[in-house]
Parts: C-alpha cells; structure tokens; sequence
C-alpha cells in the first residue's frame, strides 16, 4: 500500500458520510501530502429497518461490518457515531481518536408542535432508540412512543407526510447535515440523558499500525476524550 494513501471506512448514510469527510478534511490539513479515500459500507444495522435496534443486538450493528474492513486491512480507519460503538473491540483494534464534541442534546423535531411539552395526549412521537423512548414514556405516558427507524432523512419524511406528529433526534446529527432549522426545542440532559457519547465523532484503527496512528495524533480532543470515557467506564 502507498505511504501517502488512507482508506477510512464509513456507513453510507448521509451523516456517516459527512463524518467521514469532516475527518478526510482534518487530515488533510495536518497533513497535505496525504491522499485520503473513503470506503463506504452497508451494516448490517442499515438493511434491517422493520425490527428495533434493542431486538437486533443494539449497538453493534452499526460497526461490525467496518471493523471487519480494518482486520481484512480493506480500510485504515473506521468513523464512527460515538454512540453507536461498543465498550469492547475486536483483538488488535480500539478508540485512536476522539474529535471535539458537539452539541450532545437530542432534539424535538415537529411541523406542529413547539416542544415537548406542546404535544397533546395522544399524539404520536417516534424514535429508534430505546433510552429515548423509555424516557419519553416517564415523563409523557400519555404520548404514543413508537419506533421509527431510518437515517434521518427518511425519518424526516415520515414525520414530514403525517405518519408522527413528533420525533426525537440528535441535535449534532441535523446541525451536521445543515437541518438544524428543523429544531424546535433542544431538550436538555434533565429531561432526556444522552446517550454515551452522542455528538463525538470516534476513530477506530489498528492498534499496531503506527503510521496511521501518528497521522491521527493531532486529530484527538483530549477533553472529549476524558469525558467520553468517563460516560463509557
């Protein structure tokens, strides 16, 4: 393989892909001889849409398929939603870099609706993730809490033709992807935790491979990193 090449393996959603452009973008500032690809992926998370990700194994599904890339050496490094990735990691590969952390909060996103506290008993508010129904429920049990599943993008259509009157989402997911007019209320951590890293772009690599870990160095935020590890110990 070329010195100068780096191949980062990604998800193929919009948010995935931003991800990894936005650490394509970071390297090549640190480093301009530097000739970065992306390698994106289908997880299997992204094919099975019907069944909820607690059903399914959680988190895992969204980085297995991008681990195998770095131990078949298809791919340098692997971009990841800091949510979505597990405590443990396969032999010979772990966390190099944490970037700075955005906005952590989720997100009250409605055509109708001001907040939260706006919708009426009944309504219908969809999610795909466990943590956040379960404290939808708690502080709204007279809500509808359904599972909506999809990248953002499709959940936003469904919002969009009348198929929820609510959804919750990540504030950093729609600021990355320019949608952050969609917000209508970013609900604090005393109303609904995070989850474990949310709004951290992580990098997964070869725990042996010094070249690329000394590519990544200037990439890593170490505050982020304190206080990601702290929520994950």
């Amino acid at each position: 393989m070329q010195d100068n090449l780096l191949r980062i393996a990604t998800r193929q959603s919009p948010l995935a892909l931003w991800q990894a452009g936005y650490v394509r973008d970071a390297l090549l500032r640190h480093h301009m001889h530097l000739q970065v690809e992306l390698v994106p992926l289908v997880t299997r998370g992204d094919i099975i849409l019907s069944t909820p990700l607690a059903k399914m194994g959680g988190k895992g599904l969204f980085i297995k398929e991008l681990e195998r890339a770095l131990l078949e050496y298809r791919a340098d490094i692997a971009v990841h939603s800091m949510k979505d990735v597990t405590v443990s990691f396969p032999d010979g590969l772990g966390l190099c870099v944490l970037c700075e952390r955005d906005d952590p909060r989720d997100a009250f996103v409605s055509p109708h609706y001001a907040n939260l506290d706006a919708l009426p008993p009944g309504a219908i508010i969809g999610t795909s993730s466990l943590r956040r129904q379960c404290q939808l429920r708690e502080r709204r049990p007279d809500l509808q809490v359904r599972d909506l599943r999809g990248n953002v993008g499709t959940r936003l259509t469904k919002l969009d033709r009348g198929d929820f009157d609510a959804v919750i989402l990540a504030v950093a997911g729609l600021k990355r992807l320019g949608l952050e007019d969609r917000i209508r209320q970013a609900i604090g951590p005393a109303d609904s935790l995070p989850a474990v890293g949310q709004g951290t772009v992580g990098i997964e690599c070869r725990l042996d491979d010094a070249r690329v870990l000394a590519l990544l160095a200037p990439l890593h935020h170490r505050e982020t990193a304190l206080r990601v590890g702290a929520e994950r110990a």
